[in-house]
């Protein structure tokens, strides 16, 4: 298939003081091996080399490279400005510090092209300096998310996103089952009949976007590892639980209002519990009871 029959992918890059290793990620971003591409940079105001960087990038390749300037309002925010500004009918998000193995594009693609898939995530490895034991816990917890599903059988291929939350396991930690955005293929189409990204959420807006999607699109999912993420200890120091604390209650009434009557009836009564008046009053009375 020729360049000019295989569909546009804009490969979404939201930076901030990136310099460190925004070279890493550009030069991972250029050497990918599917030939119909654009770079789009939404850039929040870098303070550091970030933009002078990227833009030497634009002499050693015919991607065309978009820098954007935006106005810092938090990372959902960057993250929805670089998908607005894109012209692609695929979404390929690579965040600054993190990097793409040269054929990740051209193995999620196959499987994105397919009627009614919206997204297409991989597995994926870590980048690290030194393994430190917080970023050994964290690989631990966090490595195959994939795994973590109880009644989907995750293999290469294609399912119905409806069948993952459906999965008892959903609301169960690790909450991210996907993985981070760099690991995830989109059809543009999602933000159109979806919306985009909650800006409110601070850690959960990837998985939370994740599941709203499943609701309406199928899932494609690629045995290899695709994408590269970037590990340092004061990242992975938030291995625990804890982690999702910030977010949980705004993300399980995103659940609630989104995704309900997808879901496993064990996670239905939990999120009724929590939101619907009637039972969140009669779990309460039984906790008072329990209690004396």
């Amino acid at each position: 298939m020729t360049k000019t029959k295989q569909p546009l992918v804009s490969i979404c890059i939201p930076t901030y003081n990136g310099e460190a290793f925004i070279a890493e990620a550009m030069q991972s971003a250029i050497a990918q091996t599917y030939p119909n591409l654009e770079i789009i940079v939404s850039d929040d105001a870098s303070k550091d080399n970030t933009i002078s960087i990227i833009k030497s990038f634009k002499a050693q390749t015919k991607i065309p490279i978009h820098i954007y300037n935006h106005e810092p309002n938090g990372i959902g925010a960057n993250w929805n400005h670089s998908v607005r500004k894109a012209n692609g009918a695929y979404i390929k998000f690579l965040f600054q510090d993190d990097a793409l193995t040269p054929d990740c594009i051209t193995k999620m693609m196959p499987l994105a092209i397919q009627p009614n898939v919206g997204l297409v995530y991989s597995k994926r490895d870590f980048i690290y300096e030194t393994l430190t034991p917080k970023i050994k816990d964290f690989i631990a917890y966090y490595g195959n998310a994939h795994t973590t599903w109880q009644d989907v059988k995750v293999t290469p291929g294609i399912l119905s996103g409806r069948a993952y939350l459906k999965d008892r396991q959903l609301l169960n930690s690790p909450k991210n089952k996907i993985g981070e955005p760099t690991n995830v293929l989109l059809n543009k189409s999602c933000f159109e009949n979806v919306g985009y990204f909650n800006e409110v959420l601070q850690q959960a807006l990837d998985s939370d976007y994740w599941y709203r999607v499943m609701a309406y699109y199928d899932v494609g999912f690629v045995d290899a590892s695709l994408a590269r993420f970037r590990l340092h200890d004061k990242q992975a120091s938030s291995v625990n639980k804890k982690r999702e604390i910030p977010d949980k209650d705004l993300m399980y009434k995103q659940y609630y209002t989104h995704i309900f009557k997808y879901l496993h009836p064990k996670n239905k009564r939990k999120l009724l519990k929590l939101y619907h008046p009637l039972f969140k009053t009669l779990a309460q009375i039984k906790q008072r009871f329990n209690g004396r």
